[in-house]
């Protein structure tokens, strides 16, 4: 029998139902023995494992900034682990000597953290730049609020610790989140230097940092910037009036 077409159902338009969440799932049917003593340890668990799965929302979050091989753009997770590794490699050009490494890694891991809801603010869009505060204070609030505890404070205190730069742990972790994208411009022939006709006094504004938190980096920094500027890769800067 041919079913007529007026007896078909219609589209309704409707978003398929969400995929169940495998960690609640996994979560009803733990058995017994395996739960903790409590159940407020077992919800600190749970929380946890959410912001973790939350944090791999960051892998998506695309930088203006190339990799060295200019074949596309790198990610905000890939800049922080580029960070980190760069903290265990230069440690012993940190200022002052001493400086607690275990806490710059720290703040390394977690300081763009807020782009997951933020974005990425291009460092030489002064536009951007103006809201950047207020949406990554707003950020903050919810992404650290998915810890359990004091948990989510004491790692949000280490964001706000970076931000500040207050510390010597801070500014060697400032120093390098500023150097690491400077290699990548080197590398990559000018890349967003280029792209955005950034002048060579913008550059090193935007280098300062180091000087101060690794100031035994600064001379190379400058011979960087400066070969930059020769290979034509930074615009001249405009002409005293």
């Amino acid at each position: 029998m041919v079913t007529h077409p007026m007896s078909l159902p219609a589209a309704t338009g409707a978003e398929p139902a969400p995929a169940p969440d495998p960690l609640a799932l996994a979560l009803a049917v733990l058995p017994a023995e395996a739960h903790p003593a409590d159940s407020d340890a077992l919800d600190a668990l749970a929380a946890r494992v959410r912001f973790l799965v939350e944090a791999d929302r960051l892998k998506a979050v695309l930088r203006r900034t190339k990799l060295m091989d200019g074949s596309r753009r790198e990610n905000s997770a890939e800049h922080s682990w580029h960070l980190a590794l760069m903290a265990v490699v230069l440690a012993a050009h940190a200022a002052p000597p001493g400086t607690d490494l275990v806490r710059v890694l720290g703040m390394l891991l977690v300081h763009d953290v807020v782009e997951i809801d933020a974005g990425d603010t291009f460092a030489y869009d002064a536009a951007s730049v103006g809201g950047q505060a207020a949406r990554e204070a707003e950020a903050a609030g919810r992404l650290f609020g998915l810890l359990p505890g004091g948990e989510g404070d004491a790692l949000r205190a280490l964001w706000e610790e970076f931000d500040a730069g207050a510390t010597p742990e801070a500014r060697f972790a400032v120093a390098l989140d500023r150097f690491q994208p400077l290699l990548q411009n080197v590398y990559g022939g000018g890349g967003t230097w280029r792209e955005h006709g950034v002048t060579r006094a913008q550059v090193l504004r935007r280098m300062a940092p180091i000087e101060r938190g690794a100031p035994a980096l600064w001379p190379l920094v400058v011979a960087l910037v400066e070969g930059a500027r020769a290979a034509g890769h930074i615009a001249p800067d405009a002409p005293a009036p």
